[in-house]
């Protein structure tokens, strides 16, 4: 037998013993051991429930016990989760989370200390929720290269452009039907400011690259500023927007980049909508492979927690193909020097005219009750240098830039 402690009973905690318990035969035979939960802290009062006498507020009580070879943290949040996760790698524990805050901060260090301890630091819950994709990428995709990753990370987003998109519906709007129905918090400032896809696609990069990539060396834009006008000249595009992480090989560095984008209909990741995600890995070898789903909710993402639970007691010590060093940040390359297609929307007198002289060629885009004084337009692939000295040479003649997206084409 092997005991279980669970760090939280919050949504995804509460899911965790849910799914152990119902379950608890069929995975105990998967796992080879009996699995059970024999404590849960948590500071709040949890009597009421059938496993109430499991809780505790003392996390001595489960560092030191040396029955419990698994602690799963769902609590959140960087401190104490990061303190608690150390203990337990050092006390001889293997560790899985679904925080995201956490690996992206603290990933590489805590994967070095979990290895070091002869253990395991799992978080496959901590990208794409009940959608894999952290073991097929250091597991199914080992013998290949990959050169770069693209997503849909973030379901709240995701449901909000949706209804832009499908129902001329506007950002607040949109977002309000997001919070009635539980898609986003009542603060959703970490979802619609990018930072929830930041920290995914820094997981992801830090594991595809070999080096770890921390969230304040991305560039980062949310879908605030994501207006109907901006949905309608997509649309003549032949593309939609979507709020991306992408990550890229270049140089034997990293291009990582967290923001809306303007994505090609022939891409797979156009026909995502509503809360689902999609991962798109492309290596050498492999082409393209795109990894589909709900990207939260209680049971899915539990699913993919206990499913890290077998794979730490069944390990027979640290898992070798999950590891990345730790970095300076100098492994990631700055987000100017990448070369991408743009999408401009202006607005000023003698449009056309001051375009074409900054830009030259590009495609005007149209949509009905377009003003005579707005324009957008996508450009020829630019880099963020040169991009800032044509902006800076329109805004001199009066031009103000109201919206600036990269374009995404298969």
């Amino acid at each position: 037998m092997i005991a279980v402690a669970v760090l939280g009973h919050g949504v995804v905690g509460s899911g965790v013993v849910e799914v152990l318990e119902r379950s608890r035969a069929s995975i105990s035979k998967k796992a080879g051991t009996d699995l059970y939960v024999k404590k849960i802290l948590d500071i709040r009062d949890f009597s009421h429930l059938p496993y109430g006498h499991l809780f505790t507020k003392s996390f001595d009580e489960i560092v030191s016990d040396p029955e419990i070879r698994v602690v799963v943290e769902v609590m959140g949040g960087i401190s104490p989760a990061f303190e608690y996760v150390s203990a337990a790698l050092r006390a001889g524990k293997s560790v899985v989370t679904s925080n995201k805050e956490l690996v992206a901060a603290k990933g590489a260090a805590l994967v070095q200390l979990a290895r070091e301890h002869g253990q395991n630091f799992l978080f496959e819950a901590s990208v794409g929720g009940g959608t894999p994709i952290i073991r097929p990428l250091h597991q199914s995709l080992v013998a290949d290269e990959i050169d770069e990753i693209v997503g849909i990370l973030n379901g709240t987003t995701n449901f909000i452009l949706t209804k832009m998109i499908q129902e001329n519906m506007g950002f607040d709007e949109a977002l309000k039907i997001a919070q009635k129905l539980g898609y986003a918090e009542a603060n959703p400032a970490a979802d619609v400011e990018g930072l929830d896809t930041c920290r995914k696609i820094c997981i992801l990069a830090s594991l595809a690259f070999g080096s770890h990539v921390y969230p304040d060396t991305v560039e980062m834009q949310g879908i605030t500023n994501i207006t109907l006008e901006d949905i309608q000249y997509a649309e003549d595009e032949n593309c939609v927007i979507k709020l991306l992480g992408q990550t890229r090989r270049i140089d034997g560095k990293c291009f990582v980049s967290t923001g809306p984008c303007l994505v090609s209909k022939e891409s797979p990741l156009a026909r995502v909508d509503d809360v689902f995600n999609a991962i798109l890995v492309r290596g050498e070898v492999t082409g393209d492979v795109v990894f589909y789903g709900k990207g939260a909710g209680k049971l899915p993402t539990a699913s993919a927690v206990v499913s890290d639970i077998i794979d730490c007691v069944t390990a027979e010590g640290p898992i070798a193909t999950l590891q990345w060093s730790d970095s300076d940040g100098s492994n990631v390359i700055d987000a100017r020097e990448d070369v991408c297609p743009r999408y401009l929307r202006c607005r000023g007198k003698g449009l056309l005219a001051k375009i074409g002289a900054a830009f030259g060629e590009v495609h005007i885009l149209r949509r009905p009750g377009k003003p005579a004084d707005e324009e957008a337009f996508t450009t020829a692939p630019v880099s963020g240098y040169e991009l800032e000295e044509k902006l800076a040479a329109l805004a001199s003649q009066g031009v103000e830039v109201l919206s600036n997206l990269r374009v995404w084409r298969p």
